[in-house]
C-alpha cells in the first residue's frame, strides 16, 4: 500500500492510499478500484486520485476521509472497510444497461452478487458475500456502500489511457463523489448519470 503524506514516501507500488491530511480517525473511507495500466478499468483510480486532489485544494472537503487505490475484491476489499461508518467505491462496471461512460449511483444491494469490476475476484468470493462473512465475524463494517460504477467495455487492454467516453465522465464522477463526501446522510442520488 503506498501512503502519502508530507512526510512519508511510498513505501509499494501495489495498491495506493491518500491521505486527506487529518490526524482524527475517518469515518468514510473512499475506494478506487481497479488496474491503472488496464485502459478503463483504471478509472477507478483516477475518480479517487481527483478526489485526492481537490481535497488537497479544500482540506475541509474530506476532513473525515481516507482514500485508497486498490486492485482487489472480495475478501481482500472487506477487510480494508473494516472500521469505517461509511464506504464509497468506485469501479468501471459493464451492466450494458446505458452507454459507455454512464455514472451510475448504486448502493451494494442494487448490483448483482457476481462479477462486477473488482467487487469480485475469480480465486475470490464476491464483495457481499465477503461483508455477510464478515459480519458474522463481528468485524466493525460500514453501515452504507455506495458503488459509483462507470460504463465500461475496454477493461483488458493494456493502456494507461482512458477511452474517450469514459474520460469525458471522470469530471461528473468527482462531482459525485465529492456532493457524497459532503452530504450529511445518505445518498441522495440513485440510478444513472449520463
Amino acid at each position: 500500500m503506498i501512503g502519502f503524506s508530507e512526510t512519508q514516501a511510498p513505501i509499494s507500488q501495489t495498491d495506493e492510499t491518500l491521505s486527506s491530511g487529518s490526524d482524527c480517525p475517518a469515518s468514510t473511507i473512499i475506494v478506487g478500484l481497479g488496474n491503472p495500466i488496464l485502459g478503463d478499468d483504471g478509472v477507478g483510480w483516477r475518480v479517487a486520485e481527483e478526489v485526492h486532489k481537490q481535497i488537497l485544494l479544500d482540506p475541509a472537503l474530506g476532513k473525515d476521509v481516507v482514500i485508497e487505490c486498490l486492485s482487489l475484491g472480495g475478501l481482500s476489499l472487506m477487510e480494508h472497510l473494516i472500521g469505517y461508518k461509511r464506504a464509497i467505491l468506485i469501479d468501471a462496471v459493464n451492466l450494458n444497461q446505458s452507454p459507455q461512460g454512464s455514472i451510475y449511483h448504486l448502493s451494494l444491494d442494487e448490483l448483482p452478487d457476481y462479477a462486477a469490476g473488482h467487487l469480485t475476484s475469480a480465486h475470490d468470493t464476491s464483495l457481499q458475500t465477503a461483508l455477510r462473512l464478515g459480519q458474522s465475524m463481528g468485524a466493525q463494517l460500514p453501515e452504507e456502500i455506495i458503488i459509483i460504477g462507470i460504463e465500461s467495455e475496454n477493461v483488458y487492454d493494456f493502456s494507461e489511457e482512458l477511452s474517450p467516453p469514459v474520460a469525458e465522465a471522470l469530471p461528473k464522477a468527482v462531482k459525485s463523489v465529492l456532493n457524497l463526501i459532503t452530504s450529511e446522510g445518505k445518498s441522495p442520488i440513485q440510478g444513472v448519470n449520463t
